[in-house]
């Protein structure tokens, strides 16, 4: 739900809220992945289509869509919704490089998309 305290001057969600509302899709996507520890190392794109207006309800879908040796490519959709109708449509969407890492702090391999285990290549 979008509050009065997630908005900006217009009464619409501050894109700042809104990267962190999707950084935290990318993080949980990632991690369910992989099962790791994971940290976000890069925003690749973010488009903003809409303004999301205080009082409207936000779905975050995150996916998985690429896979390095220790990174992971991770969509993220933000969808609008209205509190009393059942129109949804896309606000927002984001494209995060997440980074696995283990227990010395170091990049660790992650399965391959299609998962046939560790990616060892580039």
């Amino acid at each position: 739900m979008v509050f009065p305290g997630d908005t900006n001057h217009h009464g619409t969600l501050f894109g700042g809220e809104a990267l962190s509302f999707m950084d935290s899709a990318a993080f949980i996507a990632a991690t369910r992945y992989c099962r790791r520890k994971v940290v976000t190392r890069h925003l690749d794109a973010m488009e903003f289509s809409r303004p999301i207006p205080q009082g409207s309800l936000v779905e975050l879908v995150a996916r998985v869509i690429k896979t390095g040796r220790s990174s992971m490519t991770v969509l993220v959709e933000l969808f609008i919704e209205q509190m009393y109708s059942d129109q949804r449509e896309l606000g927002c969407t984001g494209t995060f490089v997440l980074v696995a890492i283990g227990d010395d702090g170091q990049p660790t391999p992650v399965p391959n998309l299609n998962g046939d285990g560790p990616r060892l290549e580039g």
